[in-house]
């Protein structure tokens, strides 16, 4: 079979049954050396690039596309027979690098931007690894009671846009018959290709701009002496980031998010900068000191105020799919005969299951207790708050996947933070070690829910497939500790290279984010509640006009500069039209994953101490005006390269 089957996508009739592309009743090569070595491989790489752009931008891509077209091509080109059940696995555990990654850089850089203000605080390379580890598991043992809740009993109901278009390019170079072999060979060679040329070229142009300052990667109005007093008198600033990473990034968000996303940015900076800074005493302050005071805030509450609009909405799906859970408990001991039950449909048993996750509650905290907090009934409530919210937005995090593709996972994070932070106080944790368990346990719950989003994707498309999820349970262990030790190194590296805070620091908003919330309440100075409120009130009403929230108020919180080029991005993919889609995916995914990947290349020889950035040639107007013109060559590529047959 090439495509899935006509009930592949809507709910079933009485009677009616779905049958995966691999027969239930046959085996099929899942997990072998080539699948399991190239899945790690994929971890690795994408781990690298999803850190650095998340870190850069606030935005972290799906791997499973560019993993799925990469393992397609391989097989086709190794002319490797029976290779769909191997390229799922390998995306599946190659996934896992970017969940885990949305789960560290949401939070963990936190402790790096207070460790700048606190020097007394100790970051370790094992508290990030094992944050990012505990929660990576605890997210794909909560979540797997649920599995046939989400993948077979609300078959047809949800759409799982992202699950949709990896099992599309899975199963695109598949053949009936073997005459075909050669001339699939050379599709898939014909489909690497773009991908290889866009990944080259957006390498290139990321590494040259961010080692050497050939151009300048932010234009801004302030570049110029009509832009510099419009900023001063009028508070009205543009900007955008020319990277190439970025640019692709725009293009498989879309138009529509892009422009959500940029609505929330031109509305902190060209409707409420403007109108603050017209009030008296405001005057005089510079539009970069207005955000950070005002704008930004009041995003947080707006994002805060998205993860709780989450909650409300998903507590049917959450009593419904633990409902399920328990009839699946209570009916272990009667299940079928070893051997007897259908491959398609086992899972890691409950019992097994029950045990696991009570050894990584245990885990969890032993090392709330030894490594991150060294007093025991800190560690409990500490450990007590993680289980119960974990828990609890497990499926609010599946639900999202789901339904739109999108996982509020930062929302739901500063929620836990603000929540976490209230009854820490309220114990008696306070300064910086209530600062350091904060952050820490909201790595765990962070990655945690991002995992749980993530799995069952992976989840959907072995269901649709016809892949074993015991295997895909069993080996998305491996790819989650892999994750987790690439991204606590890379991390480590970009932060001393480049650093969280300060002039040409990393962005890492949500972090900032987290560092913001936490800092007043673990210090004893309170928080800015009412400009939170005011976000939390905006939220409400966005929610209320059908706008979606979380977009809307990233947006307020990332920098202008960041939010732009995605809207670029999203114009390109409108423009080349449905036609071109998945051209324009293959050349968008090369742009991010070679900028993204170079850029960590580009940080490595910084953090080697080669220094051969151009600062003041860089800052220079004549260095804004090649910039210009290289971003201008690079959107004309990107346009004639998707619409080239």
């Amino acid at each position: 079979m090439s495509k899935l089957p006509d009930n592949a996508a809507r709910p079933l009739q009485p009677g009616e049954k779905y049958q995966p592309l691999l027969r239930p009743d046959k085996q099929y090569p899942e997990v072998t050396p080539y699948s399991v070595t190239m899945g790690v491989v994929m971890a690795i790489i994408f781990s690298a690039a999803a850190a650095y752009l998340g870190l850069k931008v606030g935005q972290v891509f799906e791997a499973a596309i560019p993993i799925a077209i990469i393992a397609v091509s391989l097989s086709s080109i190794l002319k490797r027979k029976d290779a769909l059940g191997e390229n799922v696995m390998i995306q599946s555990i190659g996934a896992s690098s970017g969940v885990v990654v949305a789960g560290a850089i949401f939070t963990l850089p936190a402790l790096y931007i207070l460790q700048a203000k606190y020097p007394e605080m100790t970051v370790s390379f094992l508290q990030i690894f094992l944050s990012s580890l505990l929660g990576g598991c605890l997210g794909i043992l909560f979540l797997i009671p649920f599995r046939k809740y989400f993948v077979q009993e609300k078959h047809g109901e949800y759409p799982f846009p992202e699950a949709t278009a990896t099992t599309q390019v899975l199963i695109s170079n598949e053949e009936e018959n073997t005459e075909d072999r050669v001339q699939n060979t050379d599709k898939a060679s014909s489909t690497a290709k773009p991908l290889l040329w866009a990944a080259a070229i957006g390498g290139l142009y990321d590494f040259v701009v961010s080692t050497f300052g050939l151009w300048t990667e932010q234009l801004t109005t302030r570049m110029t002496g009509w832009g510099e007093a419009l900023a001063a008198k009028c508070k009205l600033v543009f900007s955008i980031n020319t990277s190439a990473a970025v640019l692709g990034l725009g293009y498989i968000i879309g138009l529509k998010y892009a422009a959500i996303i940029c609505a929330g940015s031109f509305f902190v900076w060209w409707v409420l900068l403007p109108v603050l800074g017209a009030l008296p005493g405001l005057e005089a302050t510079d539009p970069q000191v207005l955000f950070t005071a005002y704008g930004r805030n009041i995003g947080i509450g707006a994002i805060a105020m998205a993860g709780l609009i989450g909650i409300v909405r998903s507590w049917g799906v959450i009593k419904s799919a633990v409902g399920l859970a328990k009839k699946e408990l209570k009916a272990s001991p009667q299940s079928s005969p070893k051997g007897k039950e259908v491959r398609t449909e086992r899972d890691l048993s409950m019992k097994l299951l029950v045990v696991a996750i009570a050894a990584a509650l245990i885990c969890t905290l032993v090392f709330f207790w030894l490594g991150v907090l060294h007093n025991f009934a800190q560690a409990l409530v500490a450990f007590l708050v993680v289980t119960v919210i974990a828990f609890l937005f497990t499926t609010v995090a599946a639900n999202a996947i789901a339904i739109v593709g999108s996982n509020p996972v930062s929302g739901m994070t500063l929620m836990t933070l603000i929540i976490a932070s209230v009854v820490f106080v309220a114990v008696g944790m306070k300064g910086t070690s209530g600062m350091v368990g904060a952050m820490v346990i909201g790595g765990v719950v962070c990655t945690a829910l991002s995992m749980a989003g993530g799995f069952i994707t992976d989840l959907k498309i072995g269901y649709w497939i016809g892949s074993t999820p015991r295997k895909q349970e069993t080996w998305k262990f491996l790819g989650t500790l892999v994750s987790a030790a690439t991204v606590g190194g890379v991390m480590i590296i970009l932060n001393k290279t480049y650093g969280f805070t300060g002039d040409n620091a990393l962005v890492a908003p949500q972090a900032n984010a987290m560092a913001a919330v936490i800092e007043p309440l673990m210090s004893g100075q309170g928080a800015p509640w009412m400009l939170y409120l005011a976000g939390a009130v905006l939220a409400l009403i966005l929610s209320q006009l059908g706008v979606p929230v979380l977009p809307f108020a990233l947006g307020m919180f990332i920098p202008l500069s960041l939010n732009t080029p995605l809207l670029v991005g999203g114009a390109i993919s409108a423009f080349v039209g449905e036609k071109h889609q998945e051209k324009g995916t293959l050349i968008a995914s090369g742009f991010i994953a070679g900028g993204a990947l170079m850029g960590v290349v580009s940080a490595i020889v910084k953090f080697c101490g080669v220094d051969c950035y151009m600062g003041s040639w860089a800052q220079s107007g004549a260095a804004a005006l090649v910039g210009i013109g290289a971003y201008a060559a690079l959107i004309a590529y990107f346009v004639m390269a998707t619409k080239k047959k």
